[in-house]
């Protein structure tokens, strides 16, 4: 993924939060053939002593689990809100059209779980998980013939991450008051996607503003100004 130094993120604990909050994934590996094939599941991250692994489940009749052997290569992409930045938000000009967005990539090789024993705690984890916070929170209680069956319809996959990316692409090679102007336009838009930015702009200072110093996340840089940089 293409990161300009002043979007880019690195820390561990940041990357592991965002897919926490946004754990919808694209698992994307070559077929057979060679082109790639993609897969939209949910994940859990679980952070370990030697890293961190990805942990989700498919249909079985979803042929994408054979080719998970430990061994081929697969990319798994996290996309956070984005939206669009009109250059009439700057008090800089003059300005080109962007948009921001937040967008975690992480590099693995997938082992499939075949199995009920591998199988059941994964999705009782994930069940857990998302569970969480509503009320009441449904438990898996199933009979274990219904349970028996629901298991041999799906495939666990586990891919123990090699190379986390992170791009937090939030204005930062705009002035200050540029950058407070476009959080306050996105937190007053129309478009839902525009107010999580926004808001999730305003949560995060130490991203948006680097050169305030204070608790960054390793890999960041203060920007210097750069039109090109608008592009991506």
């Amino acid at each position: 993924m293409f990161r300009p130094p002043f979007t880019r993120v690195d820390d561990p604990r940041r990357i592991h939060a965002f897919v926490r909050g946004y754990p919808f994934g694209i698992l994307i590996t070559s077929g057979e053939d060679g082109a790639p094939y993609a897969t939209h599941i949910p994940f859990l991250v679980r952070a370990t002593a030697e890293g961190s692994t990805l942990i989700g489940h498919v249909a079985k009749a979803n042929p994408h689990w054979k080719y998970w052997n430990g061994q081929r290569a697969a990319l798994v992409i996290f996309n956070g809100p984005y939206g669009y930045v009109s250059p009439s938000w700057y008090g800089e000009q003059p300005a080109v059209p962007t948009w921001n967005y937040i967008a975690v990539h992480a590099y693995g090789r997938p082992r499939a779980q075949t199995n009920e024993a591998e199988s059941w705690p994964l999705l009782a984890a994930q069940v857990e998980t998302f569970e969480a916070g509503r009320e009441p929170p449904w438990r898996p209680d199933l009979p274990a013939d219904y349970r028996a069956k629901m298991l041999a319809g799906i495939v666990g996959v586990s891919i123990p991450v090699e190379r986390w990316e992170g791009k937090f692409k939030l204005s930062q090679n705009r002035s200050e008051a540029d950058r407070e102007r476009v959080t306050a336009r996105l937190e007053a838009s129309a478009y839902p996607s525009d107010r999580e930015l926004g808001q999730f702009m305003r949560e995060n200072p130490d991203v948006v503003y680097p050169e305030r110093g204070g608790a960054a996340p390793r890999g960041t840089m203060t920007p210097k100004r750069d039109t090109i940089a608008e592009l991506d």
